[in-house]
This record gives C-alpha cells, sequence and structure tokens, in this order.
C-alpha cells in the first residue's frame, strides 16, 4: 500500500506547498529577483529523489522479502489447517472418494486405530488400516505416515482382493484436502535479479510468462522515476500559473488530469509489454511521458519570461 501511495503523495505535497508559495506571492518574489524555474525547482527534485530512493526500497527489497514471507506463513497456515480435517470418532469425508475414521487423537497429535478408504480410482479401491499414524510435514505437502498396519486393494475388474501388511507407510495427505500443496508464487516475491533472467523452474513456479517477469522488473525501476516526474510535474503545472487573487485551483485541476493521463499510458503500455518480452522497455513510458510534460511545462515558463510576461494579477 505504500509503495502505491508514496508518489501519489509526493504530488500531493509538492502541489501543496507549491500554492502555499504561489498564494503567498513567494513565487512571484523569487521569479522578480531572477530566479529560473528550474532553480525554483531545485528543492522540489531533491524531495523527489528522496522519495525515489524510499520506492526504490520498497520495490525491490522490502514488498518481495514481506510477499515472501506472508506466503511461507500462509502456506504453513495451510497445514496446520490440514490437521483439523482430521477428528476422532467419526467418519469423515474430505472428498467424494477419500473416507478416513481416527478411533483417538492423543495429546502428542499421535493418532490411534486409523482407517483410511481410497477409492479415486475406481478400478482399484485401496483400503489403508494402521494402529498408529502421525502428521508429518514434507517438501511437497503434508504426508500422513502409517505404522504397523494393512493396505488392502479391491480390483472391481476380476474381484479380488490383495493385501499388503506393512511396518510403515507413508501417505500424501494432499489427497485429503484437494492440491499436493504446492503453491504458484506471485511475481512480487522475487528479488528484482531473478526477475530480470529467470529459470525455468522460476517460469514454472510463477504465474505468468517471461513477458510478466521482464515488465514486473523494469516496472520496479519506472516507480522510482515516476516518484521524481510526478511532484516535479506538478511543481511545474502551478509554477505556469502565476500569480492570481483566485488562487491556483486551475492549475492544481491541469496538473490532476495529467497524472491521470500518465497513469492512462502506463496503463495501455502494461497491456502491449505483457504481450511481447522485447517490448518491456514500455515500463517506463509512464516516467517518460511525465518527464516530457514537465520539460514542456518549464520550457513555456521560461518563454513567458523572455518574452517580458507580467504574472497575471501584478501590475507592470
Amino acid at each position: 500500500v505504500i509503495l502505491i501511495v508514496l508518489p501519489i503523495s509526493a504530488f500531493v505535497a509538492a502541489v501543496y506547498v507549491t500554492n502555499r508559495l504561489s498564494a503567498d506571492s513567494e513565487l512571484v518574489v523569487l521569479q522578480t529577483a531572477g530566479a529560473s524555474a528550474l532553480r525554483i525547482g531545485r528543492p522540489v527534485i531533491t524531495f523527489g529523489v528522496l522519495v525515489a530512493l524510499l520506492v526504490a526500497v520498497l520495490a525491490h527489497v522490502l514488498v518481495p522479502a514481506a510477499r515472501a514471507e506472508l506466503s511461507t506463513r500462509s502456506q504453513e497456515i495451510s497445514r496446520d489447517i490440514t490437521a483439523q480435517f482430521l477428528k476422532e470418532g467419526q467418519f469423515l469425508h474430505p472428498t467424494a472418494d477419500i473416507a478416513v475414521y481416527i478411533r483417538n487423537i492423543t495429546e502428542l497429535g499421535e493418532l490411534e486405530e486409523l482407517f483410511l478408504e481410497d477409492s479415486r480410482n475406481p478400478e482399484a479401491v485401496v483400503t489403508y488400516t494402521a494402529k498408529r499414524a502421525i502428521l508429518v510435514r514434507g517438501d511437497t505437502g503434508p504426508r500422513l505416515v502409517m505404522s504397523d498396519g494393512l493396505a488392502q486393494t479391491f480390483r472391481a475388474d476380476t474381484g479380488r482382493l490383495s493385501t499388503v501388511a506393512f511396518a510403515d507407510f507413508a501417505y500424501d495427505i494432499g489427497a485429503l484436502i484437494g492440491p499436493d500443496g504446492r503453491r504458484t508464487r506471485d511475481l512480487r516475491e522475487f528479488p528484482t535479479s531473478v526477475l530480470l533472467s529467470p529459470s525455468e523452474s522460476d517460469l514454472a513456479s510463477a504465474y505468468g510468462d517471461l513477458p510478466d517477469f521482464l515488465f514486473e522488473a523494469h516496472d520496479r525501476f519506472a516507480k522510482s522515476l515516476l516518484a521524481i516526474v510526478v511532484p516535479l510535474m506538478g511543481f511545474a503545472t502551478l509554477l505556469l500559473g502565476g500569480f492570481s487573487r483566485f488562487g491556483v485551483w486551475r492549475q492544481v485541476v491541469i496538473a490532476v488530469v495529467l497524472i491521470i493521463l500518465v497513469q492512462l499510458v502506463s496503463n495501455v503500455a502494461e497491456e502491449a509489454a505483457l504481450k511481447d518480452a522485447s517490448l518491456f522497455w514500455l515500463a517506463y513510458a509512464g516516467p517518460t511521458t511525465g518527464g516530457l510534460i514537465t520539460a514542456t511545462l518549464f520550457y513555456v515558463t521560461s518563454l513567458k519570461r523572455r518574452r517580458g510576461r507580467t504574472p497575471k494579477g501584478v501590475p507592470a
């Protein structure tokens, strides 16, 4: 949330301060003293650079780390929830093809007198019985380790029942809750270095293809640049209006419209970049558009001063 709000907050801050300077005629004094628009805007540039550094830390370090930690915690919670499907003294049906019965669950979490019927394959229905079982975590998801039991397989085509005794047997408990517990990662979890050059395993473990990876990486850099451009664009828009007893509300409206325009350009560029990996550079379309608008506004302001145009509301 901070990553999204911070550039907009910088824009609002720049517009607010510039509006106060204009209302108190301080901008007029500076311009009359011969200060150029770029010279007056140096504090805004410095402010934008500081905000850009904060955005860079958020985009490249804190947000990916927080997303990865959140996903890890969510996965751990989902594994703990798996245990809630196991209740003692009653038949449970986590899915239509699975039946589970546990006579008793000890304080240590050991399952006693377990019955589990797996009929997902109608051709071979397997029934497991075990004196003891425990729920453990594996690399691919939770597993049910059964001890001292039998596995009975009934084949409908032949009508035969085969029985196998086992001392220990591991059963994928993910079958009780649906998927195998493996998650598809969010692109925002990956470090920028991985997004710039993802491996085949990275591409296979996350939502999105190569264009999504490249755009996400370059979009992080673009957000930092935008944090510099946005407040400077708001400042340049208000500087263009000069002094007025009625305030600079028209310039404020124009600045907001320009922000919306930059965002629209970013959205259109994102749609194109996500279709073709070679168009990753379109991630910088928003900051580039904002920079061109800002440069144009500064140029128009300097032209007005060169022509000796008197600011509105100030006597010649």
